[in-house]
């Protein structure tokens, strides 16, 4: 009897779209690069050794994102509005352009270093997918960042590219299965912090129905790293 009860159940699974979708949370995220599991980010600039690995690891992480990559196979969308797909549930779904070079000075393009070589290193920021879920309910989600403890004259400028938001177009997600060639938006931010002291760095998403204060998971909405820049 058991048997059939599952079996019965399974039938009315989705294998495009969650269940219970209510019940997932709001995004955590996640930076690259992320190398062996850490979050210390410690090179010493005139020193490529000390960084190559950082810029190989953003390097490969945004194959994905390269200009003729983003054109051949995704759409260009309107900024501001989600992107609603109202087609049947197995239907293939069409992705947005989120191309390398908007990330400008953090693309890899300008500067192969990403910035590594000069000291002000590149961070990339992104969203976990959640399937369906529409982020800020029509309103861009912001980013900022802060020194977690300490000084805040530490961090003497960040810049963010294209800008420090994630606009609506790029929501929702529909899964692996229908969308293939989804590819994360992304918040590039160019740090420059002051020599030879460890900076402890906390980045938070803001916007309506955005957790980023709980206290069981700091991966909520935000996220916490060091910068160790040396001379």
């Amino acid at each position: 009897m058991f048997a059939v009860c599952l079996y019965v159940m399974l039938l009315t699974l989705s294998p495009y779209t969650p269940r219970y979708r209510d019940r997932v949370a709001p995004p955590g995220v996640m930076i690259r690069p992320h190398i062996n599991h850490s979050f210390l980010i410690s090179f010493k600039m005139s020193d490529p050794q000390t960084w190559h690995r950082y810029v190989e690891n953003l390097k490969k992480f945004l194959e994905a994102y390269d200009d003729n990559v983003q054109e051949a196979k995704n759409a260009v969308c309107t900024p501001g509005d989600y992107f609603i797909q109202n087609t049947e549930e197995s239907a293939m779904k069409r992705a947005c352009q989120f191309k390398r070079s908007m990330l400008k000075n953090c693309s890899g393009l300008v500067d192969e270093t990403f910035g590594y070589s000069a000291g002000q290193p590149c961070i990339l920021l992104k969203m976990n997918r959640i399937i369906g879920y529409r982020p800020g309910y029509e309103t861009p989600v912001t980013v900022d960042c802060k020194m977690q403890k300490g000084n805040e004259s530490a961090i003497e400028a960040i810049d963010f590219y294209p800008n420090n938001t994630f606009d609506p177009m790029y929501f929702p997600y529909y899964g692996k299965l229908t969308h293939e060639n989804y590819t994360s938006p992304l918040v590039a931010m160019q740090f420059t912090v002051r020599k030879n002291l460890s900076v402890p760095i906390q980045c938070r998403l803001n916007g309506f129905g955005i957790i980023n204060n709980a206290q069981n998971d700091r991966f909520l909405g935000r996220i916490t790293f060091t910068l160790t820049v040396t001379d």
